[in-house]
């Protein structure tokens, strides 16, 4: 396996993982051929989420960039390492400050 798909994979485990610790139900979309690498249910709620990873302190996005996706909130979550990742609407410059811990995402959608 190429290490940036490696990479990728790894950082998709580890979010899947905070999600499903906090009751989510998560499944891994095979490939991350389209849009979302990650759809999460709970409580009848679908989310979606592209997830990507940087030791940067700006990553630059260059994927689907709405809000909504068929309907369905529209995420991406990047992990700047060090327990920084961050939640937030698309947009195409992003840095460690911007949108919302993912814990704290979580928490406040119980």
């Amino acid at each position: 396996m190429v290490f940036s798909k490696r990479k990728g994979y790894v950082v998709e485990r580890k979010i899947r993982k905070i999600f499903e610790d906090k009751g989510w139900r998560v499944v891994r979309a095979g490939g991350s051929l389209g849009e979302a690498d990650l759809v999460c249910l709970r409580k009848g709620r679908c989310i979606l989420l592209q997830v990507k990873s940087s030791r940067d302190k700006i990553f630059y996005y260059y994927g689907y960039m709405k809000k909504k996706l068929e309907g369905f909130p529209f995420y991406l979550v990047v992990d700047f390492g060090y327990n920084k990742i961050r939640i937030l609407s698309p947009k195409k410059k992003i840095s460690k400050e911007d949108g919302i811990d993912l814990k704290t995402f979580l928490t406040n959608e119980n």
